[in-house]
């Protein structure tokens, strides 16, 4: 079992350049666990006790607003840690983790994976490689908000998503397993509005739009989009 698994981390960039033995000793650590769709992994407040990755699957991290909203920070797909590094004592989680669909992930003690970080220079580097690109989308996005229009903002969030996610219908299509309200807590905006563009995409033959998920079928012209918009923004 942990050789299945070693052959499937080599893929993750977290993993990248880390030595067999030390990669052997970093998924050793671990243990794989399971979510269903929807099912919690941890929630606003709680106590950081473990550090979870996602092998298969797609995890959303959300904080509640004041006005009582659900807003989306961000998705973490394959081979991404969910939600916050921190680890130290008496460290709180600073928002809520669910599995969007079935997830598999694999899961440390926090304690662990913080020795793990120290002992493995690697290791160590590549993770924070990922804290600095994680930052650089945080960047980008909130750029979005405060410049672009929600056609720009909608169209360059289904881009993202679409390379990051990398999952495929059947017959070939990027499938986005997000839901219409989902996308507009995501992108700063409304579900009407969310609903109308990507009704007015779906028109286009760009997107086809179902009830919980956005297939992508024209990933350039949705990518022109982007552009063409913020140019003009």
């Amino acid at each position: 079992m942990l050789s299945e698994r070693i052959k499937t981390a080599k893929q993750f960039a977290l993993f990248a350049e880390v030595i067999p033995a030390e990669l052997d000793l970093i998924l050793g650590a671990a243990r794989e666990k399971r979510f269903d769709k929807r099912e919690t992994i941890f929630s606003e407040g709680d106590p950081v006790r473990h550090v979870t990755m996602v092998v298969s699957g797609i995890v959303k991290v959300t904080q509640m607003g004041l006005n009582g909203n659900e807003v989306i920070l961000r998705l973490n797909a394959a081979g991404e840690i969910v939600g916050s590094y921190r680890v130290c004592v008496n460290c709180s989680h600073c928002a809520t983790a669910q599995a969007v669909q079935s997830c598999v992930a694999l899961v440390w003690d926090a304690a662990v994976f913080e020795k793990l970080l120290a002992r493995i220079p690697t290791f160590r580097r590549n993770t924070v490689r990922a804290l600095e690109e994680r930052l650089l989308e945080m960047e980008q996005r909130f750029r979005e908000v405060s410049t672009e229009k929600v056609g720009s903002r909608l169209s360059s969030e289904l881009v993202r998503l679409s390379d990051r996610l990398r999952r495929c219908t059947e017959n070939g299509l990027l499938e986005i397993t997000l839901s219409r309200a989902e996308l507009a807590q995501l992108t700063g905006t409304t579900l009407f509005t969310v609903s109308r563009l990507l009704c007015q995409w779906q028109t286009q033959g760009i997107v086809r739009v179902r009830r919980e998920s956005v297939l992508v079928q024209d990933f350039a012209a949705l990518a022109q989009i982007s552009q063409a918009e913020e140019r003009s923004a």
